[in-house]
């Protein structure tokens, strides 16, 4: 048997091609920990989700007690009793920071979860059958790209603001995660289809077709395994902009709902303050969003530059 043929017989049991070394994701992973920014990016990014996850670490006040008789106290410091001050309604700023970063995370990873979920087997199944598949999930895409995503999340959250679903954490992001799950799939479809058109004429996947494995086995077991990694590298990004889409929405009133606090809320709230002496209201909340986005920037500028064969 020559070399082609064994390395052929090898990845269709392995799932893959056969590679001598390092795999892609060790040398990516290589070259980024390499770079400082992608450090301090990271470490970034970990530490808001750890605020998300265990606010408890962070602060033991409840974000909704707040005793109007302390609105719109300044800044004390950390070691006092309101270290980022009050808003207007005499809640800690602080406290609210950190319970704010759960929502417009839990909504980010859900949208983009889902999103990413849809993207790849609607990319899978179009990428790999062509035909009638294709065209109909290609005109569908289509479809939804030329809608213009902000004037139709503002329509459709508009429509539905007043239906209630609920109190919680969970309930207040279900409206926003549906909407931007709509109008967030198409790029992940159609990198997915380009990756897909690439690998599936690979040896290793004829190998596997020859040994008589069903569709199913050669998309999922062995072509989308491989095909992934162009797609993985969008989705810091894509949770970056998920973020800075909730805290617009959540500006125009329309995003993630009160009673629930999330950073969107706090800048809404505070940009009417920033030049009326307490500036604190609008820059602390918005130094957390900017600083959460610029860390998945980073991240997935680099992951996207470490995955791309051409810089290898």
């Amino acid at each position: 048997m020559t070399d082609l043929a064994t390395s052929a017989a090898i990845a269709a049991e392995t799932g893959g091609p056969a590679r001598p070394g390092r795999s892609l994701w060790s040398d990516a992973f290589r070259r980024m920990r390499r770079r400082p920014d992608v450090i301090i990016a990271t470490v970034v990014g970990f530490f808001f989700l750890l605020v998300a996850i265990f606010p408890t670490l962070f602060t033991a006040t409840d974000p909704q007690r707040c005793d109007i008789s302390k609105s719109r106290v300044l800044p004390q410091g950390f070691g006092a009793e309101y270290p980022f001050g009050t808003n207007l309604h005499g809640c800690d700023v602080l406290a609210q920071l950190v319970h704010g970063a759960r929502p417009s995370l839990l909504l980010a990873f859900t949208v983009v979860g889902a999103s990413l979920i849809i993207g790849l087997l609607l990319g899978t199944l179009s990428g790999f059958y062509l035909g009638f598949v294709d065209a109909v999930i290609s005109r569908v895409l289509e479809i939804f790209l030329v809608i213009p995503f902000l004037l139709a999340a503002l329509l459709l959250l508009s429509l539905f603001r007043n239906v209630d679903l609920g109190g919680g954490q969970v309930a207040s992001i279900i409206q926003p995660a549906i909407v931007l799950t709509a109008f967030g799939w198409m790029g992940y479809t159609r990198y997915v289809r380009a990756s897909v058109l690439e690998t599936k004429n690979l040896d290793y996947v004829t190998a596997a077709r020859s040994l008589g494995a069903s569709d199913l086995r050669l998309m999922f077991s062995h072509i989308l395994p491989n095909a992934i990694g162009p797609v993985t590298a969008l989705v810091p990004t894509s949770i970056a902009g998920v973020i800075a889409t909730e805290a617009v929405l959540a500006f125009l009133g329309i995003g993630v709902r009160p009673p629930a606090v999330s950073w969107g809320i706090m800048i809404s709230d505070g940009a009417e303050w920033f030049t009326g002496g307490f500036p604190h209201l609008l820059l602390f909340p918005l130094g957390c969003l900017l600083a959460t986005i610029l860390s998945f920037v980073v991240i997935g500028d680099n992951l996207r530059d470490a995955l791309d064969p051409k810089l290898r």
